[in-house]
């Protein structure tokens, strides 16, 4: 078989993410028919669709050895901590696909940390493990932060890894505001992600004098820019990035050899490993969602508590909001499963396994499937991973009883939830 056709084979097996165009904001396209079965049995047509995708890029892998397209993102993931490799053509892996993010996932796994790349772009070769990320090559920073909100709130990174800059300087844009511009971006991704850490790298040497001229001006403002971050209580981590390659690693004089890419790899690594939870503990779950924990789950805009309505343990019985009151119905255990869990065996569930806006949400027994699995994010939201949208108190209402459901992930309060 033809590689082109494995490939078309392989996007028609998935519903993908569609970039609308330059530095356009990026949509989900759903597909007119149902992403499951009916509620409680059977089996996902998500599921179907997910298993049936990996199989044939593990043909396409086994035939090429590699992935190297750039596209938009799969969203492979493992559960892991979620890591956002964010930046230009340096981050998505230009002259040699993968970039640094093979290195970093192959030091990563040699750790056992258990980590998740996110992002919507997609590529690299078979080695690399996790092939998301957020590297659009040619952006500028304003063009990353024209959408770095959408990113952030599809993809919810606990880590960002941010390594930009470098086309300000290229495409010599107004070089000298380029430090306040990074300074706002920093702003923009931690107000979306307060949770999150951020690493913010100093960009790698150039080798044309003028310009590498004026990345080391550039480079020079952000240990400033990084520390007024610190002193105001945010996650904010400086990376020496230029100091760790010359311009003998470079192999265009702008984009790291293998080897380049290989430095910055162990420049990104030892410094999460300096920074507790940023990709987890070796061996362990991920930070963001601790296993067997057990809380009470307070709405940050009504400021009452996720309650089984009645403390009853009937299946599908609603999950409202009331006031906070310590009794059982409230208490949520989160599980290394991605479950949510009350009375011990009744689980979270998105009733019916559906998908869309405007779902209820019910509890039942534990069974393990998508509509009962749910992420935990860095800025408070909550996903029910079947469905990818968010558990959200209707109509922004903060009264005693209304009932939750799902709807579109949006960042408001009344989709943002506190363990207490």
């Amino acid at each position: 078989m033809k590689i082109e056709s494995l490939s078309r084979l392989v996007g028609a097996a998935v519903t993908p993410r569609s970039r609308l165009g330059g530095s356009g904001p990026e949509s989900l396209h759903r597909p007119n028919r149902p992403d499951r079965l009916p509620a409680h049995g059977g089996l996902s047509l998500r599921t179907w669709r997910r298993w049936s995708t990996a199989a044939l890029l593990a043909v396409l892998v086994a035939v090429t050895g590699t992935l190297v397209g750039t596209g938009v993102a799969f969203a492979e993931s493992n559960g892991g901590v979620r890591v956002m490799p964010l930046g230009d053509s340096i981050t998505e892996g230009t002259q040699v696909p993968g970039g640094y993010r093979i290195g970093l996932w192959q030091r990563l796994a040699a750790g056992r940390y258990t980590t998740d790349f996110v992002g919507s772009q997609y590529n690299g070769p078979g080695n690399l493990g996790d092939h998301d990320h957020e590297g659009h090559p040619g952006w500028r920073i304003d063009q990353i932060d024209a959408n770095i909100n959408g990113w952030l709130r599809n993809s919810t990174p606990r880590t960002v890894l941010l390594h930009i800059g470098t086309n300000d300087v290229l495409q010599n844009y107004n070089v000298s505001g380029a430090p306040q511009r990074l300074s706002t971006l920093i702003d923009h991704i931690t107000a979306a992600a307060p949770n999150a850490d951020v690493f913010v790298a100093t960009i790698i040497p150039l080798s044309n004098s003028g310009q590498e001229a004026a990345a080391r001006n550039f480079n020079s403002a952000i240990p400033g820019i990084v520390q007024s971050k610190v002193n105001s209580g945010k996650r904010v981590h400086l990376v020496d990035m230029h100091s760790k390659l010359t311009t003998g690693d470079l192999i265009d004089g702008i984009h790291p050899t293998a080897n380049g890419y290989d430095k910055m790899a162990a420049a990104w690594y030892a410094a999460l490993q300096s920074v507790s939870g940023s990709i987890g503990q070796p061996g362990g779950t991920p930070s963001a969602t601790p296993t067997a924990s057990t809380n009470a789950i307070r709405g940050v805009a009504s400021g009452r508590c996720l309650d089984v309505t009645g403390v009853s343990q009937t299946n599908g019985t609603q999950v409202q909001i009331w006031d906070c009151n310590g009794q059982s119905n409230q208490q949520w255990t989160t599980t290394s499963a991605g479950e949510l869990r009350v009375y011990g065996n009744k689980c979270l569930d998105v009733n019916g396994a559906s998908t869309a806006d405007g779902a209820s949400v019910i509890i039942w027994d534990c069974n393990g499937q998508a509509n009962q699995q749910w992420r935990l994010n860095s800025d408070g939201s909550i996903t029910a991973v079947g469905a990818n949208k968010c558990l959200d108190a209707p109509n922004y209402s903060t009264a005693n009883g209304v009932k939750l459901q799902i709807w579109s992930c949006n960042g408001q309060t009344n989709q943002r939830w506190t363990r207490v």
